[in-house]
Order: structure tokens, then sequence, then C-alpha cells
């Protein structure tokens, strides 16, 4: 019997002494932790994405709570995170300007040549380093996905050999923008409608030869442009969303209709 009872004994001894001593650690090396904290990661999404810069929704609170970051610093929470985040530490609200990731290509498996076949693994950083990738415009979208993998948000389909973006399940994280090797993904302001969907600075012969929907550099809509917001720059023009104001006469002027809409017009004259 003693052969049992000592070890119980002992075994008991070690864990009651084990158990005093994490409970003096405990106290000694306690940490006050602020009660915002925990309010704030109750209200910010929970995504962990890091677009605001923080390592996760946590990093984020903490930051928050010793007033290292802006109360509009979640952009994905939106402005009701925002309003809710500055209603807890006492502060004045801050405007979240919404803004939506885009695709700036359209060479799709119908318009665009390539090169040659891609069989290896759908990764569009691997496929960049085959010759720029197996389209014939260098500065296409390679179509392999991989934006669409690294969204959390399921805000991204491949159709035909192109990226396309949910406008309304876009939260404007970046991810995709970061992981792009083409960078043919940019942010734009959520309210603008139109945008050059041709990151080629290829010259207007070249683009013609390798994509039917590529920027020619015609200079049409910078010539139209009633409110002078394009400008011409390496061969391809560019909007400044600081002056457009969605009156569309680009989309109609623009001959290889490079420049389209990111959201649905009613307009018979316009080809979506």
């Amino acid at each position: 019997m003693t052969d049992i009872i000592n070890p119980v004994l002992v075994l008991g001894s070690l864990a009651a002494a084990f158990g005093v001593i994490l409970a003096i650690a405990s106290k000694v090396f306690f940490v006050p932790t602020d009660p915002k904290v925990a309010q704030l990661q109750n209200v910010l999404p929970g995504a962990n994405c890091g677009a605001c810069g923080y390592p996760g929704c946590s990093g984020l609170a903490n930051a928050l709570a010793a007033g290292k970051a802006p109360v509009n610093a979640c952009s994905i929470g939106g402005q009701k995170v925002a309003d809710l985040v500055a209603d807890i530490l006492g502060a004045d609200s801050a405007d979240i300007d919404k803004e939506v990731a885009v695709v700036l290509c359209q060479g799709d498996c119908d318009k665009a040549k390539d090169k040659y076949i891609y069989e290896g693994i759908q990764d569009c950083r691997i496929s960049d380093k085959l010759s720029d990738g197996q389209k014939s415009c260098s500065y296409g979208c390679l179509g392999c996905g991989t934006c669409r993998d690294v969204c959390q948000f399921d805000a991204i389909d491949m159709i035909n050999g192109i990226a396309y973006i949910d406008r309304e399940k876009c939260t404007a994280c970046r991810k995709c923008v970061e992981v792009c090797p083409k960078h043919i993904i940019e942010m734009v302001p959520y309210d603008n409608h139109v945008a050059v969907k041709c990151k080629s600075e290829d010259p207007g012969k070249v683009v013609r030869g390798n994509c039917e929907i590529g920027c020619i550099g015609c200079k049409i809509c910078v010539k139209n442009c009633p409110e002078d917001a394009f400008s011409f720059e390496n061969n391809l023009a560019k909007i400044n969303y600081e002056k457009c104001t969605n009156c569309l006469v680009c989309v109609e002027k623009c001959p290889t209709k490079c420049i389209n809409l990111m959201v649905e017009e009613e307009s018979d004259n316009i080809a979506i």
C-alpha cells in the first residue's frame, strides 16, 4: 500500500508547491491592462488582415488604446467601426475615404495574345519570372489567381484569364495590391466610376499588336475631358480622381474601350 500512497503524496505535494509558486509569480509579474483594449477588440472586425499596418486586430486595439493609431485606422471596418472606436476612446470620429481595389487590365484570353503556353504552378509571382509571363504584353494580368488566393473576403474571381474584383465585397485590405507582381491592382476612390484599365507603357503600335483593348496613347481622353482630369505619362493615360466628376465623356470617346466603368451605368451610348 505504501508503494501507492508515497508517490501520490509526493506528487500532491509537488503540485501544491508549484501552484503556490505560480500564484505568487502571477502577483509579482502582473502587468495591468487597459480595459479599453478589450472593448476595442470587441468592435474591431477580427479579420486580422494587417491592412491597418499592425499585427492583427489585437495589435491595432493596443495601438488605439495607447493613442498611437487614428480612430479610422481600420479600413475594412469602415465608418461604423471608426465611430465605435471614437466612442470608446472619447475622441472625435473621423471620416473614412472609402476605396476599392481595381484590376487595371482587360486583356483576357480572347483579347490579348500569348508568347507561350504556361503550364507551371498557378502563381503569378512564379509565372512572372519566366520572360515576364506568358502574355505578349509584359504589363498585363497573368491570370494565375494569386490575388484571389490571398483575398480573405472572397472578393476576387478569375474570368477568362483576368482577375475581377467585386467592389461590394472589397474591403480595401490591399492584400491583392501587395501580392500582384505586375502592380496592376490599384486602390481608387469608391465613389468614382471609371478607370483606365491598362498599365502598358508600350507605344500604341506595340499595344495594338499585343492586345485589342489596351491604351494606344491617342490622348483623346486628355483632349476631351471637360474637367482636365487626365494626364499622359509614359504612353499611358491617367486619371486624377480629385478632378474627375464621373461625366463619362472619356468612356464614350475612348476608341479601344480601355477606359471603362467600375460600376454599372444605364446608358445606351456606353459599351460596358
